[in-house]
């Protein structure tokens, strides 16, 4: 296994590359705005042209070090990069206040390698294992956990269930647009032949996370980040390990768990963690005032997410989080197939995610030691400069896939429409996941329905298929009730005070 997993890994090119994904996911991250499934979305179609392996060792790259780069801006401008750094801001920019900002970059760096290190590990054990069990899946099955991965779009509903579930629904509508795939029909596509095959993700999901970000961002150019700061002494001291290290295992561990579960991601893990490291120390009264367990514990546990999060994606096709569902579609782009077939056709590709996961982490760390200085400056870039840049990429990806511009238009359409739903505080998320789930979910559930002539008792009678349908409902119904709850504490604390 460890062989498979680096001998295409560790070779002079898959270095270089993986330094190249690491090295762009930390500024992408660093920029507040970018996030790493808009990273992943707007390099994955330039990664077309490579061979399959190539690419995933720059998307592995680009996803861990976009989710540690959230917490440099978090930590010096109390700005999080990404959603997953919030927690950070708690602590980290205490230290900043204090002049100890590269004391607490580094204490986040230690920590963000050994979580994503540690995910890694578990990546690489369990999910073969998962993927064997997984192999024994017929179309109901398949169905099931189609419903169960569609079900956690409840998770990110946010505030208002209604527009998330708006979302979720008009992504499920856009996915049946194409050849049905029982009866071999054309539906939906206004009469184009260039949209038998559907929407491609790839322009989709490029216009939705990407192109769209750039009109928020042309919104509010007058709104540049300021503030540069002294970073010295980045190297963290034994003493501040020590203390960290409880918290550091602990989180890698949360953070892990909650990667595994569909729907969740890096920013409810570091919350989680950020509670938890709290509730085990012996100074809880010092959370919040700069401690360094307070920025280890959420830095470890939201980079343990990103192995995490790859394991249900590689081994039955449902993304762990937003990420991984834009590396759901790489996978699509490069004609690979995630989930029960994954492992037992395309080990050399399987294994070296692996490979790959592991080496961006190591050189997450050499990057964050060394070079922070470098990627402090580059995050001072102007709106101005990365607008055009951003569109060039975004424009060049999206006609590159099957270069044709109806591509383009395609990703132009979904860029509308990602503008208007971030402008309107309406949920992206649930209708990425839709897009990608959608028609599996269709094609295996009529699949299921003739191989027993009709009928939906199958789907009630076979275990594990009755399994998933129990847990995914159990998601919507905790979803859906969870802003209620949220609202009755708020109530309930309200009239405490």
């Amino acid at each position: 296994m460890l062989s498979l997993a680096f001998q295409n890994v560790l070779t002079i090119n898959g270095i270089l590359l993986s330094i190249i994904g690491t090295a762009a996911g930390m500024v992408i991250g660093a920029l507040p705005g970018l996030s790493a499934a808009m990273g992943i979305a707007l390099l994955m179609p330039i990664t077309y042209s490579m061979n399959s392996v190539s690419a995933f060792i720059v998307l592995c790259g680009v996803y861990v070090g976009a989710i540690y780069g959230g917490s440099i801006t978090a930590i010096l401008l109390r700005t999080p990069g990404t959603p997953a750094s919030g927690a950070t801001v708690l602590d980290g920019y205490e230290f900043t206040k204090n002049g100890e900002a590269g004391r607490a970059l580094g204490i986040s760096t230690v920590a963000s390698s050994f979580g994503g290190l540690f995910s890694a590990v578990t990546l690489m054990f369990l999910a073969p294992v998962l993927a064997q069990f997984a192999l024994s899946f017929t179309p109901i099955e398949k169905a099931a956990l189609a419903f169960f991965g569609l079900s956690i779009v409840t998770s990110m509903l946010g505030k208002d269930p209604i527009k998330g579930s708006t979302a979720a629904l008009a992504g499920m509508l856009l996915s049946l647009v194409g050849i049905d795939l029982i009866n071999g029909k054309a539906r939906f596509n206004l009469g184009l032949s260039a949209l038998f095959g559907g929407f491609e993700l790839v322009p989709a999901m490029v216009g939705l996370l990407a192109m769209s970000q750039v009109y928020l961002s042309i919104d509010t150019l007058h709104a540049e980040v300021k503030g540069q700061h002294k970073v010295k002494n980045v190297f963290p001291t034994w003493q501040d390990l020590k203390a960290c290290a409880p918290a550091i295992l602990l989180s890698s561990v949360i953070g892990t768990i909650i990667g595994i579960i569909p729907g969740t991601g890096g920013d409810i893990a570091s919350y989680v963690s950020y509670n938890e490291a709290k509730r085990i120390s012996k100074r809880k009264e010092l959370f919040g005032t700069g401690i360094p367990e307070g920025v280890a514990a959420p830095e470890a546990a939201n980079n343990a997410v990103t192995g995490g999060a790859m394991i249900p994606m590689m081994t039955l096709g449902i993304p762990g989080d937003a990420a991984t569902a834009v590396m759901l579609g790489a996978l699509m782009l490069h004609g690979l197939q995630a989930g029960t077939v994954f492992f037992k056709n395309n080990p050399e590709v399987s294994y070296s995610i692996f490979g790959s996961m592991f080496l961006a982490n190591i050189i997450m760390v050499v990057l964050g030691l060394f070079c922070l200085r470098l990627f402090i400056k580059i995050v001072s870039v102007k709106k101005w400069i990365l607008n055009p840049i951003i569109i060039v990429l975004c424009v060049i990806g999206a006609f590159c896939v099957n270069n044709t511009f109806i591509d383009v238009w395609v990703m132009l359409g979904f860029s509308v429409i990602g503008y208007a739903m971030e402008k309107c505080s309406v949920p992206v998320s649930p209708m990425v996941l839709a897009l990608i789930l959608g028609r599996m979910f269709e094609g295996q559930l009529r699949l299921g329905v003739i191989m027993n002539y009709g009928s939906f008792g199958a789907f009630f009678t076979r275990p594990i298929s009755l399994a998933f349908i129990i847990i995914g409902v159990l998601s919507m119904a905790f979803g859906l009730l969870r802003p209620v709850f949220a609202k009755h504490q708020e109530r309930k604390e309200g009239a405490e005070r």
